[in-house]
């Protein structure tokens, strides 16, 4: 946990007023056995947006809602940059970013307007094409509906035929697309898991180099001295977080399971597998620093490449507040990593 001794990070009113009706709309709407979500109410808290047309484009970004099973629900929304692009010597190719939205694998999605507002982020300041996946939500879905939507969604992206999407990428049908998986909260955890997949896979076209990690949501049933200590830090509790694992596990599960305690008791060995370069954020006032630093651990003895960035100051989903200094840091970082690994 970090050094300082507060629980609680200064935040300007504006914020501390949206978590804190964040905080309230999940707690009230959300059966205390982890069996059900009043999803008419919540929506009331979780505002959509629009996508972005080409004629009216959001700062450069233009988007379009892609379905990819009626059945499932499973859909994503695409970004593209139309300032993005060019060729020849020296130009990076424009990567794409397949990223898994958080709310602990039940709440939240690609248009909700926090996450339609940082993925157009990282489609303008990357510069990148961002995938956002709508992948089924617990407790109605529980595990492994997710990693199955979101490895769909690499599969349906290999071989696109959408309109779009090759040129933008890029010119020559014949090279491969560079691909990054991303997510924040649960949504890291999913990227882990999908990028643990894909990296056994034979993709057509796409090479996947790396997977980028907003403080993830993983944990066990031991309990961590920041989950003990940081009783006051905002958006997220111990009680919050068991509820969604909860909701999000198989019936007689528990957190000990492989998907939530990755390099536990139950974990799967992953030292002999191509396992991508994985960049990790960590937040001093996230209750969930300390599995995120037992992540970064394993994955070094397991013989990968992990970068890991704090910032001491950062808050859970402090990601989401482009006004916070720490939200601008962190996109330069997730900028020059992708650019690192498309130099390689």
């Amino acid at each position: 946990m970090s050094s300082t001794t507060k629980t609680s990070p200064k935040l300007p009113l504006k914020i501390r007023l949206l978590i804190a009706a964040h905080s309230l709309s999940v707690d009230a709407f959300s059966r205390s056995d982890s069996t059900a979500v009043n999803r008419p109410l919540m929506k009331i808290f979780d505002p959509k947006a629009s996508p972005s047309t080409l004629r009216k484009p959001d700062n450069g970004v233009v988007s379009s809602d892609i379905m990819v099973d009626t059945a499932r629900k499973l859909w994503f929304r695409l970004y593209t940059n139309t300032a993005a692009g060019g060729s020849g010597v020296g130009v990076l190719p424009i990567p794409i970013i397949v990223y898994f939205h958080g709310g602990g694998f039940a709440y939240m999605a690609p248009n909700s307007i926090a996450y339609d507002n940082l993925c157009k982020r990282l489609a303008r300041e990357i510069p990148a094409v961002v995938v956002s996946v709508n992948y089924r939500l617990s407790p109605e879905h529980r595990y492994p509906s997710q990693f199955e939507d979101g490895f769909d969604v690499l599969k349906f992206i290999d071989n696109p035929d959408f309109e779009g999407f090759q040129a933008v990428v890029n010119t020559n049908i014949d090279s491969k697309k560079h691909l990054f998986v991303a997510g924040d909260s649960a949504g890291g955890n999913l990227a882990h898991h999908v990028a643990l997949k894909a990296c056994q896979h034979q993709f057509s076209r796409l090479k996947l180099l790396g997977v980028i990690a907003l403080q993830p949501f993983f944990g066990g049933e031991e309990r961590t001295e920041s989950e003990i200590g940081l009783v006051e830090a905002p958006l997220l509790s111990v009680k919050r977080t068991d509820w969604m694992w909860k909701a999000f596990l198989p019936q007689g599960c528990n957190r000990d399971h492989q998907v939530v305690n990755v390099f536990g008791p139950n974990s799967v060995d992953i030292s002999n597998l191509p396992f991508p370069p994985t960049l990790v954020f960590v937040g001093g006032f996230d209750l969930l620093q300390d599995w995120q630093r037992k992540y970064v651990e394993g994955l070094n003895k397991s013989g990968k490449q992990v970068y890991k960035i704090e910032y001491p100051n950062a808050f859970h989903g402090f990601y989401a507040f482009p006004e916070l200094p720490e939200s601008s840091l962190l996109m330069a970082e997730i900028k020059s990593f992708v650019q690192h690994q498309l130099a390689k």
